[in-house]
Formats: structure tokens, C-alpha cells, sequence
């Protein structure tokens, strides 16, 4: 799979340099602001803005990079995204965890990773029907370079019951890039919101418990 790492303050001049890239508006691969957290109606930066000063963090004239899922031909599934939110002198100020369901719910966690990008987080969100709501995230947010690595762990009544992590190595962002990455991984969007199924059958023949699914108070700031 391939995902999109940007500098949310370099979305307008990417949508105007890629050929196939559309932010807001049709395009082969897009990002559209209504995916994610805060107004549909304003860029992500500002809906990212207003949910961190909800927080009492202000991030004027700092840099944002923002690891997500595109649209691919209109579709987009993002288990996760990833907000790497520095302050104006250029330090890891926070880092918000943005996370989607398959109930077309979403919730931000809000964490303050240490020098080696690890943080902690109390589950809030219904994610899957085999595990309950409650317990902690143990994360991982290293600044990513030439390399990407993310983790999370849930940890219920003292153990692991779930891990997952995702490592990635840096490719430039330019249309021959994603011509190549669209030949490789066709609608892998698709893919992922069908793995996510299929493995789910797979649990549910196995018998594993199910957890009755419960709407989500939407947070202030997110929608």
C-alpha cells in the first residue's frame, strides 16, 4: 500500500501542480476536507487549528504533516491519519491520532508523544466488534524521515490484546510516482475496506466475542 505524507500548508500548490491530485474538488486521488476532522466547509488546517485551540494549544506559524489514505477514483477508507503538528520553532508540539470506523464515525485522540514519539491514550472509540471500549493505547509517533513507523498497542486489564504497526520508506510525490504507486496498488482503498470485512468473517467463524456496536458522541471540534 502507499500512503500520502504532506505539509497541510502545501495542499493548494499540490492540487495545483499534480495532474492527479484534486483537494476538495474531482480528482484521480483526493483529499477532501469533509473526510476529516471539524467544518467540511474550511481547509483541514483550519478545522485542525480550531480543534487543538480547543486544547489551549496554538500552532501559528508552525508546520503540520499530515499522513493519510487519498481518495482513489472517489473512494477512501482511513482506519488512520495522522496529524504532526510542530510549533513555530519547529518542535513536536502534539500529535493527533484521527481514527474512522466502519460506522462512519471518526474520533481524535489528542496525545503529546516523549522525545521517541511514545504516548499513551484511554480508548474512547467503538473501532472493532470484537473488542470492547475500554483500556489504553500504547502509541508510537517517531518523526517520520526517509522512514515511516507508527504503532499502537491496546492494553486490556494488563495485557496486549491488539497491535498493529505500519513502516513505510520515503518516495517523492509527483504524478510519476503515483502512476506507478496506481499500477502497483490499484483501488487499494477498495482493498482495505474489503480485507477489513473479510477479516472479520474470519473472527466471526472462529467465534470470537462480539461487542454490540453503540453510536458515537461526536467530539467538539471533530463532527
Amino acid at each position: 500500500m502507499y500512503m500520502w505524507l504532506v505539509d497541510l500548508d502545501d495542499l493548494p500548490a499540490l492540487d495545483r501542480s499534480l495532474r492527479l491530485l484534486g483537494v476538495d474538488r474531482a480528482g484521480v486521488h483526493g483529499i477532501r476536507s469533509g473526510d476529516h476532522l471539524g467544518d467540511p466547509s474550511l481547509p483541514i488546517r483550519d478545522s485542525l487549528g480550531a480543534f487543538l485551540a480547543l486544547h489551549g494549544i496554538d500552532l501559528s506559524g508552525g508546520r503540520v504533516l499530515f499522513l493519510t489514505n487519498a481518495r482513489v477514483f472517489g473512494h477512501v477508507f482511513n482506519p488512520l491519519s495522522v496529524f504532526y503538528c510542530h510549533d513555530a520553532a519547529g518542535a513536536l508540539a502534539a500529535v493527533v491520532a484521527e481514527v474512522h470506523n466502519t460506522h462512519g464515525e471518526h474520533h481524535c485522540y489528542l496525545v503529546r508523544p516523549d522525545a521517541d514519539g511514545r504516548c499513551d491514550a484511554e480508548k474512547r472509540f467503538y473501532v472493532s466488534p470484537f473488542l470492547t471500549v475500554d483500556g489504553g493505547y500504547r502509541m508510537s509517533f517517531p518523526a517520520p524521515g526517509d522512514r515511516l513507523a507508527v504503532r499502537i498497542e491496546l492494553i486490556q486489564d494488563g495485557r496486549r490484546v491488539f497491535a498493529a504497526s505500519l513502516t513505510g520508506r520515503r518516495r517523492p510525490l509527483n504524478d510519476a510516482t503515483l502512476l506507478r504507486m496506481l499500477a502497483r496498488h490499484p483501488l487499494f482503498t477498495l482493498k482495505v475496506s474489503a480485507l477489513i470485512r473479510v477479516q472479520g468473517m474470519r473472527l466471526w467463524l472462529r467465534r470470537a466475542g462480539h461487542v454490540q456496536h453503540e453510536p458515537h458522541t461526536s467530539q467538539r471540534g471533530v463532527g
